[in-house]
C-alpha cells in the first residue's frame, strides 16, 4: 500500500529532520522551501518535490505539515495569498506543529474545515538533534479519530506521540510547558547572577546543584554551559523564549488566572531581546544578566 503524500512548509531547525525522517521512511514530500535553500538541498536531492506557495504544498498533499514560528506565520501561511486555505480540498489534514496561540489555532481551524479539510494541532518537544534522530515528542490536540489519522505520519519523526485531548489541547499544553521551562531558564539566570555577586564559585554552584533534585537537563544545557564558556547548549532563541511566554500570559488571562510567574517570566525575556540578545541561545539569559548588573558570570574561553 503507497504511502500518503505529505506536504511540508518551515525547512528550518527543527523541520530539517522531520522532512528527512518522512523521506527515509517513504513519504513522497512535497516542500516550500522559505530562506535558507541550503538546508533543503540534501532533501530534495533524496527526492523531494519543490512547490512555489503554500497553495501548490496543499493541492498536492493528503497531509500537509506547518513548522514555523508562531501564530502570525502560521496565519500567513493558511489565509495569506497563494495559502493553504485556497487550495484545501476535502480530505486533506493539515498537522500544526508550531507553537502557537490556541485561539488563533481555533479560528484557523474552523475555515479549513469549511472547505472540506482539518487542522490537528500536534505541537513539538525536545531540540534539532531528536529531529534529526526521529525522535521527537509531540501533544496531539483532536478527536480520536483525528489522532488515529495523524499518528502514522507523526511516527515518522516523533518518538513519543501524546493524545492530550481534543482540539486546541496540544497547543494549551506546549504553552504551559514551555511557561515551566522559561521560567526554570529565566530562575537560573538570576540564581547564577546572585550567587556569583555574593562571591560564590560558580563552578561550585554548579557541581553542588548538579548533584541534588534540582538538576535537570535544563540545568546542565544552562549552567553547564555557563561554567564552560558555552552559552549555545539549549538550542533555543531567546525571542522565541519571549514569544512562548507572551502566548502564556495571554492563555492565562483569557481564562482568566493571575499569572504572576508568568508575566515576571515574559518581561525577563523582553528585556533580553531588548538588550539585543533575541537572536541568542537561551543560556545567553545569563549574558542578559551580566549586562544588567555590570559583572562577569561566564567563564572566558
Amino acid at each position: 500500500m503507497s504511502k500518503p503524500r505529505v506536504g511540508f512548509i518551515g525547512v528550518g531547525l527543527m523541520g530539517h529532520g522531520m522532512a528527512k525522517n518522512l523521506i527515509a521512511k517513504g513519504f513522497p514530500l512535497t516542500l516550500k522551501i522559505n530562506k535558507n535553500r541550503a538546508l533543503a538541498a540534501d532533501l530534495l536531492a533524496a527526492g523531494a518535490k519543490e512547490a512555489k506557495t503554500p497553495a501548490e504544498v496543499a493541492a498536492a498533499s493528503d497531509f500537509l505539515i506547518i513548522c514555523v514560528t508562531g501564530s502570525p506565520q502560521v496565519e500567513e501561511v493558511i489565509l495569506g495569498p497563494n495559502g493553504v486555505l485556497s487550495a484545501a480540498h476535502a480530505g486533506l489534514t493539515v498537522i500544526e506543529t508550531s507553537t502557537a496561540e490556541p485561539g488563533s489555532t481555533a479560528k484557523l481551524r474552523d475555515a479549513l474545515q469549511a472547505k472540506g479539510a482539518s487542522l490537528v494541532d500536534c505541537p513539538l518537544a525536545r531540540t534539532p538533534k531528536e529531529a534529526e534522530e526521529g525522535r521527537l515528542n509531540t501533544m496531539v490536540g483532536g478527536s480520536d479519530a483525528d489522532f488515529a489519522k495523524v499518528k502514522p505520519v507523526l511516527e515518522a519523526f516523533c518518538e513519543n506521540i501524546f493524545h492530550v485531548g481534543g482540539p486546541g489541547a496540544g497547543h494549551t499544553l506546549k504553552l504551559v510547558n514551555n511557561f515551566m521551562a522559561m521560567t526554570i531558564v529565566a530562575s537560573i539566570a538570576e540564581a547564577f547572577a546572585v550567587a556569583s555577586k555574593a562571591g560564590v564559585k560558580t563552578d561550585m554552584l554548579f557541581k553542588v546543584v548538579s548533584m541534588g533534585a534540582l538538576n535537570s537537563p535544563i540545568f546542565q544545557m544552562m549552567a553547564g554551559g555557563a561554567v564552560e564558556g558555552d552559552l549555545t547548549k539549549m538550542k533555543f532563541a531567546i525571542v522565541n523564549g519571549a514569544k512562548d511566554m507572551r502566548y502564556y500570559t495571554h492563555l492565562a488571562e483569557s481564562l482568566p488566572i493571575a499569572s504572576f510567574v508568568g508575566e515576571a517570566v515574559h518581561q525577563s525575556f523582553e528585556l533580553a531581546v531588548a538588550l539585543g540578545l533575541g537572536d541568542k541561545m537561551v543560556p545567553s539569559m545569563i549574558e542578559a544578566q551580566e549586562k544588567l548588573n555590570s559583572m562577569q558570570i561566564v567563564k572566558k574561553k
